[in-house]
């Protein structure tokens, strides 16, 4: 019987052990960060003395189409709120959107 658990619950404990410390270390390194923050970023090198093109404007008399990535707990009733619409033209403005299946980070117009 000792030696059954010494075979079996000595690695047991020792992984329970190594998940616990890579969870409280991933803790460690997540605090502070919301969504946004912890997603890559892209770094633009341009040569010295060079001024960055500015974004195109878009033209006038038009509004430029804006576009929301879908968080966790999202609903398109939500998201009509948030940007004061209704889900009828959130569902005309993305044809084959299905409001029972949204995914986290699935894109959305809005305007």
């Amino acid at each position: 019987m000792r030696a059954e658990v010494a075979r079996y619950g000595v690695p047991a404990a020792l992984l329970a052990a190594a998940t616990a410390a890579v969870l409280l270390v991933r803790a460690g390194l997540d605090r502070g960060r919301g969504p946004e923050q912890g997603a890559p970023t892209t770094v633009v090198r341009t040569a010295p003395g060079a001024r960055p093109e500015p974004a195109p404007r878009p033209a006038r008399g038009k509004r430029r189409e804006r576009y929301y990535a879908i968080r966790e707990g999202d609903t398109l009733d939500i998201v009509a709120g948030r940007f004061r619409t209704t889900v009828e033209r959130l569902e005309r403005m993305n044809p084959g959107i299905d409001s029972n299946s949204l995914r986290i980070g699935q894109r959305v117009r809005v305007s």
